[in-house]
């Protein structure tokens, strides 16, 4: 019955016919299997069609928004984005990394060129055609030491972009990088027009909708690209994004009727949403997790042993199980998850052990210890609840931690990367490199704990060149045990993806690379 579920979501998807449909399944000898018909009624019925407004509640979003990508940080903008833009290479559902605006791309033998072949007619909004030149100067705005780019990084190692033809381009990198493709995926890299010689960051993209209106951190408006690029995307025919930072709004906000789809159901209320007339809840597992960085240049978190005390005083399973009612599994103080080929389960689980935190604390100096932790639930649902949960525990190891709940607009501009203790979430990278490179390599824009280690910084580099996978197993290894033992991120729990759907929505199999089915729900989703 697998084959079977494979030709209904090709049906879903609307790549098969219901004659395609039936042949294939007769040709397997299922097609009188008992309850076949039903099943394939059941997935002809639910095929793509166009029509329809979709809205969807956010529960992130803030008032310094802007359509510039290297400046998103969210799930709302990161929706919007990919509902305008496209990028050069996309991860399917089933994580497999194919080209999007690129038709191909292959590399040198020492990987140290990558060449990205473009698709041949794709028009911007605007009625421009994509060419090489777009995509180099769409890179060239994330590159550079003056850069304020978040995707910065991510270039440290890109020497030269240069476009070979119209519809070419080559990246010529320092050293070799076997992961290169994956970062043209970035939600940041989405490629933007270059207009009268500058680049046009306004929101004309090659995605499946056109930008009507924008309003930072409140609601967006799109309607349909009549001259989308792709078949069988794009079915809605006007888009509306909402700003609802509040669970309960949002909840509400669904049960009734008057939006379509929310993110970030709350885990303790699954059981009450899915029980909704009209609306599901569904749910994937990937590598999103719940994060508190500590900024390793400020004291007390200067000091190795506070950073392991801290770490000693969180009852894990505690969290798992109250914030995010066993929805996720528990974390171990590095953020590559289940989902990254390169995980190390033989890494040992760092338990609650508040007397081997005390230990630590009195190695560093503190019998006691007062600290201050910033926290929104703009970092994640259920974030001021698992600082107060925190609290408690660390009390039994001697740290007196304050919690001071703060507003959730500009908390991303205003208290993350600025404060030395605060919540904040990770959706986690598909690679291991791009994870490490993005937000613990010494002087990127996202490392949000300060980290700088001389030697993780020599396997990072040394790892994105070998192309031995054996060794590689072996060097980000040894990273995630540096992350785990040395860095400043308590990474208590990694966190499912929980989404609210009307019962009207429909999409295929669904991708946990990021929330709302890899953000893409704009393009792969429909009403039945």
């Amino acid at each position: 019955m697998d084959k079977l579920r494979e030709l209904e979501n090709e049906v879903r998807l609307g790549r098969l016919s219901r004659r395609s449909f039936l042949a294939r399944a007769s040709a397997l000898g299922i097609a009188g299997a008992a309850g076949v018909p039903l099943i394939s009624e059941r997935a002809m019925a639910s095929s793509p069609s166009v029509g329809g407004q979709f809205r969807i509640g956010i529960g992130s979003g803030s008032s310094s928004d802007s359509m510039d990508p290297g400046t998103i940080t969210d799930t709302y903008m990161q929706v919007v984005n990919y509902g305008l833009r496209n990028n050069l290479t996309e991860v399917t559902p089933d994580g497999e990394l194919i080209g999007e605006l690129a038709e191909s791309f292959e590399a040198s033998e020492d990987a140290r060129s990558w060449t990205f072949r473009l698709r041949d007619g794709v028009e911007f909004h605007n009625g421009k055609t994509l060419d090489a030149n777009d995509v180099v100067e769409t890179m060239n705005h994330h590159r550079g030491e003056d850069s304020e780019s978040g995707a910065r990084q991510l270039f440290d190692d890109v020497d030269e972009i240069v476009a070979e033809d119209d519809r070419t381009v080559t990246f010529h990198l320092s050293s070799g990088n076997a992961d290169f493709p994956f970062l043209m995926n970035d939600y940041r890299l989405t490629i933007c027009p270059v207009v009268d010689g500058e680049l046009d960051l306004s929101g004309n993209g090659t995605g499946g909708y056109i930008l009507d209106s924008f309003d930072p951190g409140e609601r967006t408006t799109m309607s349909r690209n009549p001259n989308y690029w792709k078949e069988n995307a794009a079915f809605f025919e006007t888009v509306e994004v909402l700003v609802m930072r509040d669970s309960t709004s949002r909840t509400n906000a669904l049960t009734t009727g008057d939006i379509d789809v929310m993110n970030r159901v709350a885990p303790s209320s699954v059981n009450l949403v899915g029980r909704g007339g009209n609306v599901r809840v569904e749910q994937t597992s990937g590598n999103q997790h719940y994060s508190f960085p500590m900024h390793v240049d400020r004291e007390p978190f200067d000091d190795w042993h506070v950073r392991k005390a801290i770490k000693l005083a969180v009852d894990r399973e505690q969290l798992l199980q109250t914030v995010l009612s066993g929805h996720g599994y528990v974390g171990n103080d590095h953020p590559i998850g289940r989902a990254n080929r390169f995980f190390h389960e033989e890494l040992p689980q760092r338990q609650f052990d508040p007397e081997e935190a005390r230990h630590h604390l009195r190695e560093a100096g503190h019998e006691n210890l007062q600290l201050t932790l910033k926290v929104s639930d703009a970092a994640f649902v259920g974030a001021v609840d698992a600082g107060q949960l925190m609290a408690e525990t660390m009390a039994e190891a001697g740290i007196d931690l304050r919690v001071d709940r703060v507003p959730s607009d500009g908390y991303w501009s205003n208290v993350w990367l600025e404060e030395p203790f605060v919540a904040s979430y990770w959706g986690g990278r598909p690679t291991e490199d791009w994870m490490f490179t993005e937000g613990y390599a010494a002087g990127a824009n996202w490392n949000d704990t300060n980290w700088d280690n001389e030697r993780f910084n020599e396997l990072l580099r040394e790892a994105r060149a070998e192309l031995d996978e054996d060794r590689r197993r072996e060097m980000y290894h040894e990273m995630q045990e540096l992350v785990h033992d040395d860095g400043g991120s308590l990474i208590p729990i990694f966190a499912n993806y929980i989404m609210g759907l009307s019962d009207e929505v429909q999409h295929g199999e669904m991708a946990n690379n990021w929330d709302l089915d890899g953000l893409k729900c704009l393009e792969r989703w429909w009403f039945a």
